[in-house]
């Protein structure tokens, strides 16, 4: 039997390009990859989100989604503002320069949607899509045990 590649060091590759990428694409707008992710889920979510759900939902630990809340902060991306109903947490909002932003933020994601399934056929991008979200939840399945 030939010997299998390892699907770890390519998922492990494709993520690295990636992160070089978005590093390289987001510098102008002086975002990084974690105040990528952040941003990109309140374009996609919406407002108010609460801060320890960025934690949750993008499965990193609270203090560095709150660095990066914080240096979103600081470059005017997102206003944060206390919970009514629970005045020790923050939810946060999108300003208008991030929304301005936005349009530019889904050209970069669809340029590298674009390359990476350069010469794919239609049905071969379905397929390797499906593929990841399988790998995805089996990986998720199996840390939740």
């Amino acid at each position: 039997m030939e010997k299998k590649e390892s699907i770890g060091r390519l998922i492990s590759c494709i993520n690295r390009y990636t992160h070089i990428y978005l590093r390289d694409s987001m510098q102008k707008y002086q975002l990084g990859s974690g105040q990528f992710r952040l941003l990109t889920t309140l374009y996609k979510h919406g407002d108010g989100i609460n801060q320890e759900y960025f934690a949750n939902f993008l499965k990193m630990d609270k203090a560095t989604a709150a660095r990066s809340i914080k240096k979103l902060e600081d470059v005017g991306f997102i206003l944060r503002k206390k919970d009514e109903k629970d005045k020790r947490a923050y939810n946060v909002y999108l300003t208008e320069k991030a929304k301005e932003l936005e349009p530019k933020i889904k050209h970069i994601l669809n340029s590298w949607t674009r390359i990476l399934l350069k010469d794919f056929s239609d049905d071969e991008q379905i397929a390797y899509i499906n593929f990841l979200k399988k790998s995805v939840k089996n990986a998720s399945d199996y840390l939740k045990e």
